[in-house]
């Protein structure tokens, strides 16, 4: 089954929507899971980590860095159920970018041990 929709967007938009005729099904459904996945309650806690390496922390700084409960418990409640096979698209995208940001913060945390003494 489709459906069919009919949009207005901008010039600008409207041509390069037009190049990608083709994969606009794709192009739609990629923009839709993006926008589903920043919706999701614990962006904040997301948010908040990358404020914190984003700026210019100290080793200390960085190596306090831990996610909050709630942040922990979704991840895991993700973990699960992709060895359930049961994630939704949104979800594998929100789990990709939780297990991004983990490793950027091992990788800030495993510096910042190397050069525990530097200044801000």
């Amino acid at each position: 089954m489709t459906v069919e929709i009919t949009i207005q967007v901008p010039d600008e938009l409207g041509q390069e929507l037009r190049q990608m005729h083709d994969r606009l099904p794709e192009v739609l459904a990629r923009g839709l899971r993006e926008v589903q996945a920043e919706a999701q309650p614990s962006s904040l806690d997301e948010q908040a980590i990358i404020e914190v390496l984003t700026s210019q922390p100290t080793p200390a700084q960085i190596l306090a860095l831990r996610p909050s409960t709630e942040f922990q418990q979704r991840v895991s409640a993700l973990l699960e159920r992709k060895k359930q096979g049961g994630l939704t698209g949104p979800e594998v995208i929100e789990l990709e970018r939780y297990l991004l940001l983990e490793h950027l913060v091992r990788m800030a945390k495993a510096r910042a041990l190397q050069h525990p003494h530097r200044a801000a």
